[in-house]
């Protein structure tokens, strides 16, 4: 089925001829070269009939162009049947804590020592490239929360950008409650149902301009739920001179507030001491029960201006090669018919 986006194009197509009726053609009253020899150039003695048809084709080529040109101008697309494009997902904000403390190299990934922002790369990542048909949303916090991106389905974009991301990159300390509250301004346009944030940090609120718990209370508000996931190893060996000494390095973690989040808003305050239960709670989180959204409608079209603009183009030559032989052909019967008369001058002299 052939469209045109810019139907209006069509009021120019009876131009050439509102031109031709409204416009009165040009007359010579009279020559403005007197030649009192011009009765012996040849080209005189063609018939009418022969002088019309040039100019008649002529006529039809330039009005073929023309059609061509106003139907390019339309731009005409060949569209393809609907396609409806089911969306059942969840609209997912992933914020994640990006601080100083998230450096510390106390867990363990494919068998090599790692930094907690690294872990929380690997499986976040994997977690994202399960979660097909969601829009997905990122938001880095530290210091202060930026949106890294927003709700998307691109899914290869919010997990490069996430691997991308570097330590320390929204500042030393941990603002919880900014990253909530700009996950709720993220999402608070979004329908009530899908409305989902998943907050991972190691540490506890310690700057910011919002209260945690006043964040939660306000995602409530909004229908947003919350999965708060407290991140970090309770145990670590670090070496010294004479001795080794184990220290808790997630002394800092402020469960009791992870945990009041989550029930403010109905969701689930999860613990992962390890790569194997961080991995495990993105896991519970995929079963997550998607919900219908309205379809969403795609109608494949295919541009066809260049089509009739082409034709256009490739007639004005041929209109332009035929005006170019015909003056070549006038000048030499002119050049003919003035050798003749000075021929019959010489002659008479």
């Amino acid at each position: 089925m052939i469209e045109f986006v810019w139907p209006l194009a069509w009021v120019f197509l009876p131009l050439p001829l509102l031109t031709y009726f409204l416009f009165p053609r040009f007359k010579y009253e009279e020559p403005a070269l007197r030649v009192p020899f011009l009765q012996s150039f040849s080209f005189r003695s063609r018939s009418n009939n022969k002088n019309m048809k040039p100019s008649i084709f002529r006529a039809t080529l330039l009005g073929i162009a023309w059609i061509s040109l106003v139907i390019a101008a339309a731009r005409p697309q060949l569209a393809g049947e609907p396609i409806s494009l089911p969306v059942t997902g969840r609209d997912i904000m992933l914020a994640v804590d990006v601080s100083g403390s998230m450096g510390t190299e106390d867990m363990e990934l494919n068998g090599t020592r790692s930094t907690r922002l690294s872990v929380v790369k690997h499986v976040i990542g994997q977690f994202v490239d399960r979660r097909v048909g969601d829009r997905l949303g990122l938001i880095l916090f530290g210091t202060r929360a930026y949106s890294q991106t927003p709700l998307t389905f691109d899914r290869k974009t919010v997990k490069a950008l996430l691997k991308e991301s570097p330590l320390g990159i929204a500042g030393g300390k941990t603002a919880i409650g900014d990253a909530i509250g700009l996950s709720v301004k993220r999402l608070k346009d979004r329908p009530a149902e899908n409305r989902v944030l998943v907050i991972l940090t190691d540490g506890v609120n310690n700057v910011g301009e919002v209260n945690p718990l006043q964040a939660s209370r306000l995602a409530a508000k909004e229908g947003i739920k919350i999965y708060s996931v407290g991140f970090g190893s309770e145990s670590m060996v670090i070496p010294g001179l004479l001795f080794q000494r184990t220290v808790n390095p997630s002394a800092e973690l402020d469960s009791e507030t992870l945990i009041k989040i989550a029930e403010n808003t109905g969701g689930i305050f999860q613990r992962a001491k390890s790569a194997s239960e961080l991995s495990s709670i993105y896991e519970a989180l995929d079963k997550l029960e998607p919900i219908n959204q309205d379809p969403e409608i795609f109608r494949p079209t295919k541009e066809l201006f260049h089509l009739p603009l082409a034709f256009a183009l490739l007639v004005t030559a041929i209109i332009s090669i035929l005006h170019l032989r015909v003056s070549a052909i006038s000048k030499k019967v002119i050049i003919y018919g003035q050798s003749r008369t000075n021929f019959s001058f010489s002659r008479s002299e």
